[in-house]
């Protein structure tokens, strides 16, 4: 399989200074794209809160000044939160993993979608997640966040139809990053367990999804979820 050419195409990545964001921009930058990645980490080329709605719109007034477009989308932000009964589970930690997971999701497309309309094209990929069809035990707020990333993509799919964007997203089980480093050792044993092929994914696994499906081959599928669970998807 060949690496589409991104030659002279402008990609943004938010929460890209993850284990997987890192690899999706290896990638892209590999195949000839402007890459910059949003991020409050170091290592990011704008160091922004992507849960704020202001942050994100003067970063990309600042893209769309220095660059004139915006091509593909990725948005690779995310935390686990706590796992733990819901009994537990305070009402911060679920606001915050809902705002990092999906507010920091439909902020960056609000801002990506216009200019991708302006110029009638582009790509957006979701990261959302295994727990968002499923639901793992004691990660409510996770599985909830990436339930509305998923549906978030479905309603998009169809809101923009009728132009040459297509917004799709990706569904992986446990990647190996410092993300599952958040997760108890019981519960990262416990969806280990659930994957038939007996191993957690590789962040270049996911990278070579989100390029092609950022790509212009991807073109008639969109609000479409795309497996990377290593045979665990029931449906």
């Amino acid at each position: 399989m060949t690496t589409p050419d991104f030659s002279g195409r402008i990609a943004v990545i938010s929460g890209g200074c993850g284990g997987i964001g890192q690899a999706v921009r290896a990638r892209l930058v590999s195949a000839g794209a402007t890459v910059i990645v949003w991020d409050l980490a170091d290592g990011a080329d704008e160091r922004i809160d992507l849960t704020s709605e202001t942050a994100i719109d003067a970063a990309m007034a600042r893209l769309l000044d220095r660059f004139g477009r915006i091509d593909v989308l990725v948005n690779a932000a995310g935390i686990t939160g706590p796992t733990v009964n819901i009994e537990q589970y305070s009402l911060a930690e679920w606001k915050r993993v809902i705002d990092v997971n999906l507010t920091s999701t439909f902020l960056c497309c609000k801002a990506a979608i216009a200019p991708m309309r302006r110029q009638n094209a582009g790509r957006i990929v979701n990261l959302a997640s295994i727990a968002g069809k499923e639901g793992n035990a004691g990660m409510t707020g996770y599985s909830a966040a990436k339930a509305g990333v998923i549906a978030l993509t479905k309603s998009l799919g169809k809101e923009l139809a009728a132009s040459d964007i297509r917004i799709n997203a990706i569904a992986p089980a446990v990647i190996a990053t410092d993300l599952v480093k958040q997760m108890s050792d019981d519960a990262y044993r416990a969806v280990l367990a659930k994957i038939p092929l007996g191993r957690a994914g590789r962040p270049d696994e996911v990278a070579a999804m989100v390029v092609w499906l950022a790509s212009d081959e991807c073109s008639f599928s969109t609000g479409a979820v795309f497996d990377l669970s290593g045979g665990r998807a029931t449906y």
